[in-house]
């Protein structure tokens, strides 16, 4: 027979869960807004810089240089920064389904051989 008590406990649990998770969400996602922000300034400040460094170039050899370095130096960064977001989503996701685990295996039944 199924008690009121079990009813109310198994919705706290699962509350609690959601809202772990939840907390877990926001947390990440505020850091992966937090590495593209600094992805993003980075990366016009470097664009920036560039710009500068190209208008005072005097030969186009000079030039061609500047924009090989530049290019190879954005490549590098923009390989660097991906990955690293890409872990961000990574983390989030194992952290974000972590509550729930605890939560499933109090209610699946454990297989039997």
């Amino acid at each position: 027979m199924v008690k009121v008590e079990d009813i109310q406990q198994y919705g706290k649990e699962q509350l609690e869960t959601v809202v772990a998770s939840a907390t877990t969400m926001q947390h990440g996602i505020q850091a992966i807004a937090g590495a593209y922000g600094d992805y993003t300034k980075k990366s016009f400040e470097d664009t920036k810089s560039m710009v500068e460094k190209l208008s005072g170039v005097k030969s186009l050899d000079k030039a061609i240089e500047l924009q090989t370095e530049f290019a190879k130096s954005t490549y590098e960064t923009f390989m660097a920064e991906s990955q690293k977001i890409a872990g961000l989503y990574s983390d989030l996701a194992k952290q974000s389904f972590k509550p729930f685990e605890g939560l499933i295996a109090k209610y699946t039944p454990a297989a039997t051989h």
